[in-house]
């Protein structure tokens, strides 16, 4: 494998682009400093090693590493795709990344490297901004079931239009994205309050709290009761 050091310090020199490299079972390698900052650390000592769970909310992180195990899994680079990210105000916000196989000198894929950077040319573009405006319908009314139709109107385009954006700007179908978006405020819920998990349920549009936990432990790999313990602590 090439030195990542040495690949990161050319990227030491564009602000505003965020360099990173992870082995094949998702640990951070390498980063350059905007990384640094916007993960709120100070050091290397604290990023090598450390998974995406450090960083980001569980159900972010584990999309994180499903991009990369397609990256490993195919040895096919991922191109600008639209994901969630930390901008300076440490909110989750839209940017660009791509990825590409890290390999060793007999060819064999053992990682990742990439670069998240904000496109305002793209974020300007209307396929973005029914995105956008999708996400945010999604967000704004995460206490109930959407469905597709209400969420496609909402974005002012067709089911059939909103599948394909969708797709392509976030990998997701409609239904997985207001399925994620009603766990991410839910395990927020669970952080920020004391509110009973069976209360949560409800309030986040599941008809109980069985099916809650078994939505929130596929795509966190922890129970709602597990997240909670873990991230009070």
């Amino acid at each position: 494998m090439a030195d990542p050091q040495a690949v990161r310090a050319i990227f030491e020199h564009l602000p505003g682009v965020f360099f990173f490299v992870k082995d094949a079972q998702g640990r951070h390698i390498a980063a350059n400093s905007e990384t640094f900052t916007r993960f709120d650390i100070e050091s290397e000592d604290e990023l090598v090693g450390a998974m995406d769970e450090k960083f980001f909310p569980a159900d972010w992180a584990k999309a994180f590493r499903e991009d990369d195990q397609q990256v490993i899994r195919s040895g096919k680079p991922l191109i600008n795709r639209l994901e969630l990210w930390y901008n300076e105000q440490r909110n989750l916000d839209w940017f660009l990344t791509t990825k590409l196989p890290v390999r060793d000198r007999r060819g064999k894929v053992i990682g990742v490297m990439g670069i998240t950077r904000r496109d305002e040319d793209r974020m300007r573009h209307y396929d973005v901004r029914e995105v956008t405006a999708a996400v945010q319908y999604a967000r704004q009314h995460c206490g109930r079931n959407l469905t597709t139709a209400e969420l496609a109107r909402a974005a002012g385009v067709s089911e059939r239009h909103l599948h394909r954006l969708l797709r392509t700007t976030l990998g997701l179908t409609p239904h997985e994205l207001l399925l994620r978006t009603r766990i991410q405020s839910a395990a927020e819920a669970l952080v920020r309050t004391s509110t009973p998990i069976s209360e949560i349920a409800i309030q986040h549009g599941f008809c109980d709290q069985s099916a809650f936990t078994q939505q929130f432990r596929k795509r966190t790999g922890v129970t709602p009761r597990q997240f909670r313990v873990r991230n009070r602590g």
